[in-house]
Protein backbone atom coordinates (compact mmCIF):
# COMPACT_ATOMS: atom_id res chain seq x y z
CA UNK A 1 0.00 0.00 0.00
CA UNK A 2 1.64 3.32 -0.75
CA UNK A 3 1.34 6.26 1.21
CA UNK A 4 2.13 8.93 -1.23
CA UNK A 5 1.06 7.53 -4.60
CA UNK A 6 4.04 7.09 -6.48
CA UNK A 7 6.53 8.90 -4.05
CA UNK A 8 6.08 6.72 -1.13
CA UNK A 9 7.50 3.92 -2.24
CA UNK A 10 8.79 6.18 -5.18
CA UNK A 11 7.96 4.93 -9.39
CA UNK A 12 11.10 4.85 -11.18
CA UNK A 13 10.39 8.06 -12.66
CA UNK A 14 10.09 9.96 -9.60
CA UNK A 15 12.93 8.06 -7.99
CA UNK A 16 15.48 9.23 -11.28
CA UNK A 17 14.13 12.50 -10.68
CA UNK A 18 14.69 13.04 -6.90
CA UNK A 19 18.13 11.10 -7.75
CA UNK A 20 19.19 13.72 -10.07
CA UNK A 21 18.09 16.20 -8.25
CA UNK A 22 19.67 15.50 -5.54
CA UNK A 23 22.95 15.64 -6.94
CA UNK A 24 22.56 19.58 -6.99
CA UNK A 25 21.93 19.54 -3.10
CA UNK A 26 25.49 21.21 -2.28
CA UNK A 27 24.89 24.58 -4.50
CA UNK A 28 21.86 25.02 -1.52
CA UNK A 29 24.94 24.90 0.73
CA UNK A 30 27.01 27.97 -0.61
CA UNK A 31 24.94 30.35 1.59
CA UNK A 32 26.62 28.17 5.06
CA UNK A 33 30.18 29.59 3.66
CA UNK A 34 29.03 33.60 3.41
CA UNK A 35 26.77 33.57 6.66
CA UNK A 36 27.77 32.55 10.14
CA UNK A 37 23.68 32.30 11.40
CA UNK A 38 23.02 28.58 12.13
CA UNK A 39 20.34 28.47 14.77
CA UNK A 40 20.77 25.33 16.14
CA UNK A 41 23.46 24.04 18.92
CA UNK A 42 26.13 26.17 20.01
CA UNK A 43 24.77 29.57 17.26
CA UNK A 44 21.00 28.67 18.58
CA UNK A 45 19.14 31.88 19.21
CA UNK A 46 16.25 32.46 21.12
CA UNK A 47 12.92 32.75 19.33
CA UNK A 48 9.42 31.65 19.20
CA UNK A 49 9.69 29.77 16.91
CA UNK A 50 11.93 27.50 18.26
CA UNK A 51 11.33 23.85 18.97
CA UNK A 52 12.90 22.17 22.34
CA UNK A 53 16.23 20.45 21.36
CA UNK A 54 15.95 16.92 21.72
CA UNK A 55 12.22 16.56 20.68
CA UNK A 56 13.38 18.66 17.49
CA UNK A 57 16.16 16.66 16.88
CA UNK A 58 14.61 12.78 17.01
CA UNK A 59 11.50 14.45 15.13
CA UNK A 60 13.50 15.77 12.15
CA UNK A 61 16.32 12.78 12.09
CA UNK A 62 13.77 9.41 12.24
CA UNK A 63 11.86 10.15 9.47
CA UNK A 64 14.83 8.56 7.44
CA UNK A 65 15.45 5.66 8.68
CA UNK A 66 11.69 4.59 9.01
CA UNK A 67 11.23 5.85 5.18
CA UNK A 68 14.08 3.62 4.25
CA UNK A 69 12.83 0.37 5.76
CA UNK A 70 8.86 1.43 4.44
CA UNK A 71 10.69 1.38 1.21
CA UNK A 72 12.39 -1.68 1.58
CA UNK A 73 9.56 -3.58 2.71
CA UNK A 74 7.04 -2.46 0.54
CA UNK A 75 8.61 -1.37 -3.33
CA UNK A 76 9.99 -4.89 -4.04
CA UNK A 77 6.11 -6.43 -3.84
CA UNK A 78 5.28 -3.30 -6.10
CA UNK A 79 8.12 -4.19 -8.79
CA UNK A 80 7.57 -7.77 -8.72
CA UNK A 81 10.49 -8.46 -6.64
CA UNK A 82 10.22 -12.10 -4.28
CA UNK A 83 13.60 -11.45 -2.66
CA UNK A 84 16.26 -8.80 -1.99
CA UNK A 85 20.04 -9.59 -1.93
CA UNK A 86 21.51 -9.46 1.29
CA UNK A 87 23.93 -6.89 0.68
CA UNK A 88 20.58 -4.47 0.10
CA UNK A 89 19.71 -5.90 3.67
CA UNK A 90 23.20 -4.87 5.21
CA UNK A 91 23.25 -1.72 3.92
CA UNK A 92 19.22 -0.89 4.90
CA UNK A 93 21.12 -2.25 8.46
CA UNK A 94 23.64 -0.11 8.50
CA UNK A 95 21.97 2.99 7.50
CA UNK A 96 19.11 2.03 10.04
CA UNK A 97 21.05 1.25 12.87
CA UNK A 98 23.37 4.50 12.52
CA UNK A 99 19.82 6.78 12.73
CA UNK A 100 18.74 4.71 16.14
CA UNK A 101 22.00 6.26 17.44
CA UNK A 102 21.99 9.54 16.27
CA UNK A 103 17.91 10.18 16.18
CA UNK A 104 16.69 8.79 18.89
CA UNK A 105 19.04 6.67 21.61
CA UNK A 106 21.71 10.02 21.26
CA UNK A 107 19.03 12.64 22.20
CA UNK A 108 16.42 10.90 23.86
CA UNK A 109 18.77 8.56 25.89
CA UNK A 110 22.29 9.91 26.25
CA UNK A 111 22.47 13.37 26.09
CA UNK A 112 22.24 15.20 29.10
CA UNK A 113 20.95 18.55 27.54
CA UNK A 114 20.52 19.25 24.04
CA UNK A 115 20.16 23.59 23.30
CA UNK A 116 16.79 24.44 21.08
CA UNK A 117 16.68 23.85 17.14
CA UNK A 118 15.03 27.06 15.05
CA UNK A 119 11.87 25.39 13.18
CA UNK A 120 13.70 26.83 10.24
CA UNK A 121 16.53 23.96 10.62
CA UNK A 122 13.96 21.46 11.65
CA UNK A 123 12.12 21.97 8.36
CA UNK A 124 15.39 21.93 6.50
CA UNK A 125 16.49 18.61 7.88
CA UNK A 126 13.24 16.62 7.46
CA UNK A 127 13.24 17.63 4.35
CA UNK A 128 16.67 16.18 3.72
CA UNK A 129 15.82 13.37 5.39
CA UNK A 130 13.05 12.55 2.88
CA UNK A 131 14.98 13.41 -0.32
CA UNK A 132 17.96 11.37 0.81
CA UNK A 133 15.85 7.95 2.34
CA UNK A 134 13.82 7.79 -0.52
CA UNK A 135 16.84 7.99 -2.88
CA UNK A 136 19.16 5.58 -0.82
CA UNK A 137 15.99 3.44 -0.32
CA UNK A 138 14.96 3.47 -3.63
CA UNK A 139 18.07 2.07 -4.90
CA UNK A 140 18.38 -0.67 -2.18
CA UNK A 141 14.59 -1.91 -3.09
CA UNK A 142 13.86 -2.52 -6.28
CA UNK A 143 16.43 0.48 -8.56
CA UNK A 144 19.31 -0.78 -8.30
CA UNK A 145 20.56 -4.38 -7.38
CA UNK A 146 17.99 -6.78 -7.00
CA UNK A 147 19.87 -10.25 -7.38
CA UNK A 148 22.95 -11.80 -6.24
CA UNK A 149 24.76 -11.82 -9.53
CA UNK A 150 24.75 -8.14 -9.43
CA UNK A 151 26.80 -8.16 -6.64
CA UNK A 152 29.36 -10.61 -7.81
CA UNK A 153 32.78 -10.22 -7.88
CA UNK A 154 32.28 -7.82 -5.02
CA UNK A 155 32.90 -9.15 -1.98
CA UNK A 156 36.12 -7.43 -1.04
CA UNK A 157 34.46 -3.98 -1.89
CA UNK A 158 31.82 -5.19 0.89
CA UNK A 159 33.94 -6.34 3.52
CA UNK A 160 36.61 -3.17 3.21
CA UNK A 161 33.63 -0.98 3.25
CA UNK A 162 32.50 -2.58 6.15
CA UNK A 163 35.29 -1.77 8.03
CA UNK A 164 35.57 1.31 7.13
CA UNK A 165 31.83 2.48 8.26
CA UNK A 166 32.49 0.57 11.49
CA UNK A 167 35.91 2.72 12.76
CA UNK A 168 33.59 5.65 11.10
CA UNK A 169 30.67 4.55 13.63
CA UNK A 170 32.77 3.90 17.01
CA UNK A 171 34.52 7.42 16.20
CA UNK A 172 31.40 9.39 16.14
CA UNK A 173 29.95 7.30 19.33
CA UNK A 174 33.33 8.21 21.11
CA UNK A 175 33.98 11.58 20.16
CA UNK A 176 29.92 12.37 20.61
CA UNK A 177 30.39 11.03 23.96
CA UNK A 178 33.28 13.40 24.93
CA UNK A 179 30.78 16.45 24.26
CA UNK A 180 28.11 14.55 26.10
CA UNK A 181 30.95 14.47 29.20
CA UNK A 182 31.61 18.51 28.89
CA UNK A 183 27.82 18.26 29.47
CA UNK A 184 27.07 15.66 31.82
CA UNK A 185 30.28 17.43 33.97
CA UNK A 186 28.69 20.60 34.23
CA UNK A 187 25.48 18.95 35.11
CA UNK A 188 27.13 17.45 38.00
CA UNK A 189 29.29 20.83 39.05
CA UNK A 190 25.69 22.61 38.71
CA UNK A 191 23.95 20.30 41.48
CA UNK A 192 26.59 20.84 43.68
CA UNK A 193 26.61 24.55 43.51
CA UNK A 194 22.97 24.35 44.10
CA UNK A 195 23.45 22.14 47.59
CA UNK A 196 26.05 24.41 48.70
CA UNK A 197 23.46 27.40 47.95
CA UNK A 198 20.57 26.24 49.41
CA UNK A 199 18.73 26.38 45.89
CA UNK A 200 16.95 22.94 46.18
CA UNK A 201 13.27 23.02 46.12
CA UNK A 202 11.09 20.91 48.82
CA UNK A 203 10.82 18.28 46.87
CA UNK A 204 13.70 17.89 46.59
CA UNK A 205 14.25 19.01 42.90
CA UNK A 206 17.02 21.67 41.34
CA UNK A 207 15.48 25.02 41.22
CA UNK A 208 17.20 25.97 38.28
CA UNK A 209 18.09 24.61 35.23
CA UNK A 210 21.19 23.74 33.88
CA UNK A 211 23.31 26.66 32.76
CA UNK A 212 24.60 26.72 29.32
CA UNK A 213 28.04 25.56 30.07
CA UNK A 214 30.71 25.06 27.32
CA UNK A 215 34.56 23.78 27.10
CA UNK A 216 37.31 22.72 25.00
CA UNK A 217 37.54 19.45 24.31
CA UNK A 218 40.54 17.65 24.19
CA UNK A 219 40.62 13.71 24.31
CA UNK A 220 40.89 11.84 21.63
CA UNK A 221 41.27 13.18 17.97
CA UNK A 222 39.98 16.61 19.25
CA UNK A 223 43.54 17.26 20.20
CA UNK A 224 44.25 17.65 17.22
CA UNK A 225 41.10 18.93 15.47
CA UNK A 226 37.73 20.59 16.62
CA UNK A 227 35.08 18.23 14.79
CA UNK A 228 36.19 15.02 14.61
CA UNK A 229 32.89 13.71 15.02
CA UNK A 230 32.01 15.04 11.41
CA UNK A 231 35.14 13.56 10.31
CA UNK A 232 34.08 10.06 11.72
CA UNK A 233 30.63 10.68 10.40
CA UNK A 234 32.00 11.13 6.56
CA UNK A 235 34.17 8.07 7.13
CA UNK A 236 31.04 6.26 7.44
CA UNK A 237 29.30 7.25 4.65
CA UNK A 238 32.43 6.74 2.41
CA UNK A 239 32.32 3.16 3.76
CA UNK A 240 28.60 2.78 3.15
CA UNK A 241 29.44 4.22 -0.38
CA UNK A 242 31.55 1.42 -0.80
CA UNK A 243 29.90 -0.99 0.02
CA UNK A 244 27.03 0.07 -2.74
CA UNK A 245 29.90 0.39 -5.41
CA UNK A 246 31.30 3.87 -6.81
CA UNK A 247 28.09 3.50 -9.21
CA UNK A 248 25.81 3.89 -6.25
CA UNK A 249 24.30 7.33 -6.78
CA UNK A 250 22.44 7.79 -4.18
CA UNK A 251 25.14 7.18 -1.67
CA UNK A 252 27.61 9.03 -3.79
CA UNK A 253 25.26 11.66 -3.31
CA UNK A 254 24.52 11.30 0.60
CA UNK A 255 28.44 11.66 1.29
CA UNK A 256 28.60 14.99 -0.90
CA UNK A 257 25.90 16.22 0.62
CA UNK A 258 27.29 15.65 4.08
CA UNK A 259 30.56 17.19 3.59
CA UNK A 260 29.23 20.36 2.08
CA UNK A 261 26.57 20.89 5.01
CA UNK A 262 28.62 20.24 7.68
CA UNK A 263 31.97 21.47 6.51
CA UNK A 264 30.97 25.29 6.16
CA UNK A 265 29.30 24.66 10.11
CA UNK A 266 32.60 23.14 11.56
CA UNK A 267 34.68 26.31 9.98
CA UNK A 268 31.98 27.89 11.46
CA UNK A 269 32.14 26.22 14.61
CA UNK A 270 35.96 26.96 14.56
CA UNK A 271 35.60 30.92 14.73
CA UNK A 272 33.20 30.32 17.60
CA UNK A 273 35.62 28.38 19.62
CA UNK A 274 38.12 31.05 19.05
CA UNK A 275 35.45 33.95 19.51
CA UNK A 276 34.36 32.18 22.48
CA UNK A 277 38.04 30.60 24.39
CA UNK A 278 40.55 33.26 22.41
CA UNK A 279 43.57 31.73 19.73
CA UNK A 280 45.77 30.78 22.13
CA UNK A 281 43.48 28.13 23.98
CA UNK A 282 42.13 27.16 19.94
CA UNK A 283 45.90 26.76 19.18
CA UNK A 284 46.78 25.13 16.08
CA UNK A 285 43.53 22.57 16.30
CA UNK A 286 42.24 23.11 13.37
CA UNK A 287 38.55 22.15 12.06
CA UNK A 288 38.50 18.73 10.10
CA UNK A 289 41.71 18.60 9.08
CA UNK A 290 45.45 18.22 11.20
CA UNK A 291 46.81 21.25 10.04
CA UNK A 292 45.14 22.36 6.43
CA UNK A 293 41.46 22.70 7.30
Amino acid sequence: MALVESWLPPSREHWELLTWLFQFFPLFTLVQWLVDYYPQGKTSIDSRLNIPGKIGWATMEAPGFIILLYIMFTLPQQSGIETLPQANWVMATLFTVHYIYRALLAPLVLNPSMSPIHISVWVSALTYQFINATCIGGWLAGYGPVTTSDWSGRILWIEVGLMIFAAGFLGNIYHDDELREIRRAAARNQKKKEIRQGEKSKDGKAGKGIDKIYMMPENGLFRTILYPHYVCEWIEWCGFWMIGGLGCVPARNFVFSEVSTMLPRALQGRRWYIKRFGKEKVGNRKAVIPGLV
